[in-house]
């Protein structure tokens, strides 16, 4: 009988195993707060060099100082964003001549505009169509040839696409944005398909009432009102806690893709 069991991807406690990552160029997009810096932190503490990709180069850069002083780690941060494709191209560019061809990218960046469908500003529709679906899939895109490199030489390649529970559960007053999750849900699914063939692991990463800055910049305010309560009504997870799921996803043994992963409260079910 053939023995599959790991021997060196230790269980841990959540928080990063120091060295688990040693090796591997992960990219993060949304990098600046939330999410994107809780997964650069766990990144860089178990030893992974960091690409940092946002709009704010100051907490950008704050962000860097912080992880190169805590896990000293290798970090480039990079104002861009992902809404221009030649940006994106030119930051991806500049990642393989500074730090080397990534393995490892994390489409994190995303907005959540709610509303009543016939009382939103149709500005925010366009916002979260060009973030979450067109800025998701230009990211996928400039960095697929790394990705499949990696593969290719045997490497563990992983593309993370941040997702959410309005993919599958109905949020009234969000259904924009809900259909944008759901778009990249059935991506994922279908790179999945395309690319698992050929080494590379997709995942969607699907959280629930995570206490983010998402949503601070709606528009209409009896849906951002909303939003604050939904969040009060709970013991909500964190980002630290959905960072702590992207790395236990990565970090796995190459032959194993968690493929989709949603992280709820406990009182959700």
């Amino acid at each position: 009988m053939t023995d599959n069991a790991s021997h060196t991807f230790p269980l841990s406690a959540p928080g990063a195993v120091p060295g688990l990552l040693t090796g591997r160029i992960a990219v993060i997009t949304g990098a600046s707060a939330g999410i994107g810096a809780a997964t650069a932190h766990r990144f860089a503490a178990a030893g992974a060099t960091v690409a940092l990709l946002g709009r704010r180069s100051g907490l950008l850069d704050d962000l860097a100082v912080t992880l190169r002083k805590e896990h000293s780690a290798e970090v480039l941060p990079l104002a861009v964003d992902v809404t221009d494709p030649a940006a994106l191209t030119a930051a991806a560019s500049t990642i393989r001549t500074t730090l080397g061809r990534p393995d490892l990218v994390v489409a994190n960046a995303g907005v959540m505009l709610g509303a009543p469908f016939e009382e939103a500003d149709t500005a925010e529709w366009d916002r979260m169509i060009d973030v979450n679906l067109r800025g998701l899939l230009t990211t996928g895109r400039a960095f697929i040839a790394d990705l499949l490199d990696a593969a290719e030489a045997g490497r563990a390649a992983d593309l993370v696409n941040l997702g959410s529970i309005a993919a599958e559960v109905i949020f009234a007053d969000y259904p924009v944005y809900g259909a944008t999750k759901a778009a990249v849900t059935q991506l994922t699914r279908n790179l999945r398909a395309s690319l698992g063939p050929r080494g590379v692991r997709v995942r969607s990463i699907d959280p629930a009432f995570a206490v983010t800055e998402l949503g601070a910049d709606m528009a209409h305010e009896a849906t951002r009102a909303g939003l604050a309560d939904m969040r009060t009504a709970v013991t909500t997870i964190t980002a630290e806690d959905v960072a702590d799921a992207i790395t236990y996803s990565v970090a796995v043994p190459a032959r194993v893709n968690i493929a989709e992963l949603t992280i709820v409260p406990t009182e959700l079910g």
